[in-house]
């Protein structure tokens, strides 16, 4: 049976083998059982994680995984001095080796989850070896890692180095993680109160260490860890009644602290905390596309014009963060938030083969090099240039789990034996639903390039169980005919913009659902920006198109360092319809075979067309895109056709045009002032 789901409007419900229904959240009044979920007392998850390896990814997803394992990802210790072997703290059992601080770990969070995720014995067998080491170096107390940074009484590398542990249980089961995790648990439970997360990063991220405690829990059901759990809440950052820093990664890693201790609480103010912070940080910073918020190493007030970045950790930190609250909450606007991020923002952190990154990335950038551009950015020396070498420490090692912990989250299980379907790209998910039956789902798309998504069954066995399919909140009000095909039945749907939509029937091999979501052009206008807009198409914002000069400024034949400069002009305002904005553009999918890197310059998927007009005036200012001035602007330069592609495709980017106008509020741009000594 072929089932065509349109999100547009209902007749009246009429019995049928299929149940149809909307909700703003999954339930969590049931546990099934089948995966390891909040044990009692702990407040149930809305969304349960699958463990590493339920999902597949395929297509582009796909691609990416792959070339990050081909990349500067699989291959760091090729490049990074602290995932050297020889003398490395990480696997000295007598602790006299060197660099045993974050580097290590950071790298190997996500390395371990990619290593399973492309099913590369090479990778899992390194991922293995270091995670060997990790096993290895506990001590009789509990303590594991190296002993200069107890010495430091300094928890945050063992924080970040859980996370891989957790990682590899899942995908092989080895029982030895639980024991190890447990005695570690037992020695931080033993430590005075006050002498635990001093301060620092462990102070700030103390919800990383709180979520190994949590995922523990589960698994073990020992009492004593939710004891040890209300200490790490007390004595992390208090992040419950405003900012209490305003460094970018950890805004991005800290502000779910309290959503995390909800699921201890039970009081929904801990909840709400986590939103109320977003939501502040974003109302300072974020009036920007791509999901994230101006804080080029620390958020600065007056530095939030467009042309201010946002650190390569900061995006996968967020998108973690968005994961997590998605499953505690159920909320899916996290799952657009991740999106946001995701789709717009992460990929032009990378080269397009993903060999190397920059640590800066912004909407409003125009040119990437290896100069010092502070006080414009807040941090002196080569803040900008794609490098895979020593350049950017932290976002080196760090960002490898953006894509993996991506995947992972594509599907989660429901508390009543469901599956939700949290965000589309192409892969297979293989999971247990239901009474206990193993099913197996693909997804077929094209999305976030285009709306269409198909969703077959692929198990010889039948199941019964929900389907969960979050609807994003930017689909439009228009009517749609969806056409049944074969003995299918089309279902029209209304109401479920920013919700799931859920059905329930016995799922058969052959089984599919043909999910329509219309995007069409979206223009948003910046109060905070005055008056300068953006376009999106679905989860897409989309950027000038400029030309891009690609020069070497270093590194090594097999690693070399970019320059990337712009080899046309780039300071364009856009000529909008006052009465119809959107009208404005004109939408062109790529006819070409699909690319397996679709986020790169030269095949975009969509391309918008646009009219618009110079402004000279606009140029560069500390080697950055000079701030906006007031929309609308007056310009006397010919009108010309420009194209507008996706976001994360454009590693050189205007996001935030100012807006063309010639009307008594049209102003003249003016030039900015001359640098001191010119």
């Amino acid at each position: 049976m072929l089932a065509t789901l349109l999100l547009c409007w209902s007749p009246p419900q009429q019995e049928a083998e299929t149940s149809v229904r909307f909700v703003d959240r999954p339930p969590t009044e049931a546990r099934t059982g089948l995966y390891p979920t909040n044990r009692a007392p702990l407040r149930p998850e809305a969304l349960v994680k699958l463990p590493l390896g339920a999902v597949r990814a395929e297509g582009w997803l796909q691609h990416q995984l792959s070339a990050m394992a081909a990349g500067m990802h699989g291959r760091l210790g090729e490049v990074s001095p602290w995932l050297q072997p020889e003398g490395n703290a990480w696997l000295d059992p007598k602790d006299e080796g060197e660099r045993g601080w974050e580097e290590l770990p950071y790298w190997l969070k996500g390395f371990t989850s990619l290593a399973y995720l492309v099913q590369d014995e090479a990778l899992t067998g390194e991922a293995q070896r270091w995670i060997e080491a990790l096993l290895a170096s506990q001590r009789e107390d509990g303590w594991f890692g190296p002993e200069s940074n107890l010495r430091r009484n300094d928890l945050w590398p063992n924080m970040v180095a859980l996370w891989a542990l957790q990682s590899y249980h899942e995908a092989s089961g080895d029982e030895r993680v639980l024991q190890h995790m447990t005695r570690y648990f037992r020695w931080q439970a033993a430590q005075p109160a006050d002498s635990l997360l001093p301060e620092s990063w462990q102070k700030w991220r103390g919800g990383d260490n709180l979520h190994s405690v949590l995922w523990l829990y589960n698994r073990t059901g020992e009492a004593w860890l939710l004891d040890l759990a209300r200490t790490l809440h007390a004595r992390t950052g208090d992040w419950t009644a405003g900012i209490p820093t305003w460094h970018g990664v950890n805004i991005c890693q800290g502000f779910r602290e309290p959503a995390q201790f909800f699921q201890v609480s039970g009081d929904p103010a801990h909840l709400e905390a986590s939103q109320q912070r977003y939501d502040e940080v974003m109302e300072l910073y974020g009036h920007v596309p791509g999901g994230m918020f101006a804080a080029d190493e620390n958020c600065r007030p007056g530095y939030d014009d467009p042309r201010q970045a946002a650190e390569a950790c900061s995006m996968v930190e967020m998108m973690l963060s968005h994961e997590m609250l998605l499953r505690i909450s159920g909320d899916p606007a996290w799952a657009e938030r991740c999106e946001d991020v995701a789709y717009n923002s992460l990929p032009a952190a990378f080269t397009p083969d993903l060999k190397a990154l920059h640590y800066l990335t912004a909407p409003n950038l125009v040119q990437i090099d290896h100069e010092d551009h502070s006080p414009g950015v807040q941090n002196g020396g080569c803040m900008l240039a794609y490098s895979a070498g020593e350049r950017y420490r932290c976002c080196q090692h760090n960002v490898a789990h953006g894509w993996p912990y991506f995947t992972e989250s594509l599907w989660a299980a429901t508390q009543d034996g469901g599956l939700a379907a949290l965000f589309y790209a192409p892969g297979v998910v293989d999971a247990v639903v239901g009474e206990g039956t193993r099913v197996q789902l693909a997804v077929e798309t094209d999305y976030p390039f285009d709306g269409e998504i198909r969703i077959k069954m692929r198990s010889r066995q039948s199941a019964r169980f929900p389907l969960y399919l979050r609807v994003p909140s930017w689909i439009n009000d228009q009517s749609f005919l969806g056409l049944a095909e074969g003995e299918g039945t089309t279902y029209f749907l209304t109401d479920a913009r920013g919700r799931y939509a859920v059905l329930e029937r016995t799922w058969k091999r052959g089984d599919s659902i043909r999910l329509l979501l219309p995007m069409t052009v979206l223009v948003g206008r910046w109060a905070k920006h005055d008056g300068a807009a953006s376009v999106r198409r679905g989860p897409l914002w989309f950027s000038l198109r400029i030309p891009e000069h690609w020069v070497r400024n270093g590194g090594s034949d097999a690693w070399p360092e970019w320059d990337v400069l712009p080899a046309a002009p780039w300071n364009y305002g856009l000529v909008l319809n006052e009465r119809n904005p959107a009208g404005s553009f004109h939408v062109y999918r790529s006819t070409e075979q699909r690319q397996r890197q679709p986020f790169r310059l030269e095949h975009p998927q969509v391309i918008l067309t646009a009219k618009a007009r110079r402004i000279p005036e606009w140029g560069l200012e500390h080697g950055l895109a000079a701030p906006l001035q007031p929309s609308p602007v007056r310009s006397d330069e010919p009108l010309e056709d420009v194209l507008l592609v996706p976001m994360g495709a454009a590693r050189l980017r205007i996001s935030v045009f100012p807006v063309i106008g010639d009307g008594p509020d049209a102003q003249r741009w003016t030039p900015p002032a001359p640098a001191d000594g010119d």
